[in-house]
């Protein structure tokens, strides 16, 4: 097992990171190709016409609005450009924003509020007074208790804590960039969180903007996570990140 610590988070971890990585040639998942399965998706082939995923952000409401237009005759809309699969569950207290659409077998609970231009896939949980605005979650995601998700996309059976939240605005401001052994600007303000299929975020985590979390990954309740988290990997805490055996 790899393993890399600071005495101190106020040290810099991102001098040790790169330096950890050049050491064990690790190959950076940053890039939709290397954090998700798109075969689980609506959003399959627009997707594809990207590098990163947060490129995508930008155009989730217009692609929503295409795929509603294509449904087949098992999606009902329930409102304007708010389709529901017939198969879908949607507690009468939860909020359906436009444009949205929910997928097959997935569950929507008592006083959940999606703001809008989100893209739920099948068999999803969006649980208890979750929050959602401006994602895309692929099948078998899980956000099912008091979880806010942002300009944000999440991977094949992703699942977030509760209590976990994404941040997808900086406390300046300024334009998000993606901090890793190497640094990405991303030229977006709003950028939350991209988790690749199967990562597991534990309980009251934050996740800052622009953090990317790659397949496979965990995350210790009440963390605090920042930048890039690499694939089959257990983030402890700043500074603390180890490989899986």
């Amino acid at each position: 097992m790899y393993r890399f610590q600071l005495d101190s988070v106020h040290e810099s971890w991102y001098t040790v990171f790169v330096a950890f990585c050049r050491r064990k040639d690790l190959i950076l998942m940053y890039t939709i190709k290397e954090l998700y399965d798109l075969n689980h998706t609506l959003a399959k082939e627009y997707l594809a016409g990207f590098t990163y995923p947060w490129e995508a952000l930008k155009g989730i409401k217009d692609l929503i609005l295409h795929l509603g237009e294509q449904l087949g005759p098992e999606y009902r809309q329930v409102s304007p450009q708010v389709w529901v699969h017939e198969s879908a569950k949607v507690a009468p207290t939860a909020y359906l924003g436009a444009p949205c659409i929910i997928g097959a077998g997935t569950e929507v609970r008592h006083c959940a509020f999606v703001r809008g231009s989100a893209l739920v896939g099948e068999n999803c949980v969006v649980g208890n007074s979750v929050e959602l605005k401006n994602v895309i979650l692929f099948d078998n995601v899980q956000v099912p208790h008091y979880n806010y998700v942002g300009d944000s996309i999440l991977g094949y059976k992703a699942h977030m804590g509760a209590g976990s939240i994404t941040s997808n605005v900086k406390s300046d401001k300024s334009l998000v960039v993606i901090n890793g052994p190497e640094r990405i600007e991303t030229g977006i303000k709003k950028v939350g969180a991209m988790l690749g299929d199967r990562v597991e975020v534990g309980c009251n985590s934050v996740l800052n903007p622009g953090t990317v979390i790659g397949r496979d990954s965990n995350v210790y309740p009440l963390s605090c996570v920042r930048g890039y988290v690499p694939e089959m990997s257990i983030f402890k805490a700043p500074g603390n990140i180890v490989t899986k055996e």
